[in-house]
């Protein structure tokens, strides 16, 4: 791939968005999602998307592109990042990518691993033991063969934990000793980034996160996950498996309180955000700065007017 594009990246509830519409309105750009939730159809306040006034102000790609039981991969929204880069580009304007998923971001900078094709009978045999005992079951087995790639999925995520086991089986080494052949370290970057990173100190991020989703309650976050549930949608889909859904969807069924729910949404929030700034630390590509205010927005313009880039 070619093309320049500015990278807005960080933990959850660090001011990731506001900073992308603010540097999008400043090179005259559009902004492309990286998040791995914010592709789904309904599930508005809880992924954080921006609002409808947000996007009004600046074109957005990649909200809203699936709904909650359709399956998305990182090769799949990559595949629709790079055509929606290539579009904004050719239409002459900058691209402002935004997201908290260190995965879709190293995909979409450094590529995929090319891995072997999905066989039919093993992924369906796989998804029928996730189904009779449960994810986390899987999950364990992947740990047991591939314990550095099962530390970074969630043991909920179904779709990856299938996707790990199925290229142990296919080619007998774990998915992780195939991503560490594909080195994004030494690989060249399919663009060209500025990589703009937000990490606020612990105590603040963790009161940023606090605020947020006291905020998503007082939003409607339980009436959204209400009406997902009613409109057909399982509590046991991966798109449910997000921080928020999980908990409401278990407040919602009986399983805790909801003072309790809110709680275990704050709780994993944090946990969630020290696993992104891993992710994102380790990338070459990122500056990292405090606040959205400690960002020059002179020397990104500067950045992106070099000759050759605008």
């Amino acid at each position: 791939m070619t093309g320049r594009l500015v990278a807005v990246v960080g933990p959850t509830a660090a001011g990731k968005t506001a900073l992308a519409i603010r540097i999008a309105e400043a090179l005259g750009g559009e902004i492309v999602s990286t998040d791995s939730q914010q592709v789904y159809r309904g599930m508005d306040i809880g992924t954080g998307k921006a609002t409808l006034q947000e996007r009004a102000a600046v074109p957005h790609h990649l909200l809203d592109i699936v709904d909650p039981d359709e399956p998305m991969t990182a090769a799949r929204l990559i595949a629709l990042a790079d055509q929606a880069i290539a579009g904004i580009l050719a239409r002459g304007r900058a691209v402002v990518t935004c997201g908290g998923t260190g995965l879709y971001y190293r995909a979409l900078i450094h590529g995929l691993f090319e891995g072997p094709g999905a066989e039919p009978e093993l992924r369906a045999r796989l998804e029928a033991e996730a189904e009779t005992h449960g994810t986390e079951t899987l999950w364990a087995r992947l740990s047991a063969v591939d314990p550095e790639a099962a530390r970074k999925i969630d043991r909920r995520d179904r779709v990856r934990t299938i996707r790990a086991l199925e290229v142990y089986e296919l080619t007998g080494v774990p998915i992780s000793q195939h991503q560490r052949a594909h080195d994004f370290k030494t690989v060249p970057p399919r663009y060209d980034v500025l990589g703009i990173g937000l990490s606020p100190g612990r105590d603040e991020l963790h009161r940023r996160i606090d605020a947020r989703v006291d905020q998503m309650i007082e939003m409607g976050l339980v009436e959204e996950v209400r009406g997902l549930i009613a409109r057909g949608y399982s509590p046991g889909l991966r798109a449910f498996s997000a921080i928020g859904y999980r908990e409401i969807c278990a407040f919602l069924q009986g399983g805790v309180s909801r003072a309790d729910a809110v709680l275990k949404i704050k709780q994993a929030s944090r946990r969630y955000a020290r696993r992104q700034l891993t992710w994102f630390r380790s990338e070459p590509t990122v500056t990292w700065y405090k606040s959205p205010a400690d960002v020059d927005l002179g020397r990104v313009i500067a950045w992106w007017k070099q000759p050759g880039r605008a």
